[in-house]
Order: C-alpha cells, then sequence, then structure tokens
C-alpha cells in the first residue's frame, strides 16, 4: 500500500514541478512550489508508516511550518508588487 502511495505522490510531484517550470505567472509557479513541499511532508507521512517509526512527524510539522509562513510572505510580495 505505502508504494501505491509512494508512487503517487512521485507523479503529483512530477506534475508539479511542470507547472513550477512552465508557470505561465508567478502565482501559479508559488502554488506549485507549495504544492511539493505537500508532497515531501506526504513523502515522509508514507515513510514513517512504511518503517512504523514517528521520528520524523516533527521534521514534517515544522516543513508544514515553514511552508505556511512562506507561502504567507511570497503572497504579500505578490500583492505589493501587483502581479
Amino acid at each position: 500500500m505505502t508504494t501505491a502511495a509512494a508512487v503517487l505522490l512521485a507523479l503529483a510531484a512530477l506534475l508539479f514541478a511542470y507547472r513550477a517550470v512552465r508557470g505561465p505567472s508567478i502565482v501559479d509557479r508559488v502554488i506549485a512550489v507549495d504544492g511539493l513541499v505537500i508532497i515531501a511532508i506526504g513523502a515522509i507521512a508514507v515513510d514513517a508508516v512504511r518503517l512504523d517509526d514517528a521520528r520524523f512527524a516533527d521534521a514534517a510539522i515544522l516543513l508544514a511550518i515553514i511552508a505556511f509562513v512562506g507561502t504567507g510572505i511570497v503572497a504579500r510580495f505578490i500583492e505589493r508588487r501587483g502581479a
């Protein structure tokens, strides 16, 4: 089951990476990078389930907090820039 989840996460990561590269706007790129971070959090969770070990849960939570704050900062930058 974790193999299927890992494959789906990898496929989603490829699609988000494509959107991050192709754009066309800065907002699309920000959403794509945010999606990649969410995929990374999901990958950490899948790995924790696969290993039956919750040591990386703190890393996933920290990554989620950093992503949330970072997205807010970038949104404020885009709003002030007028893009």
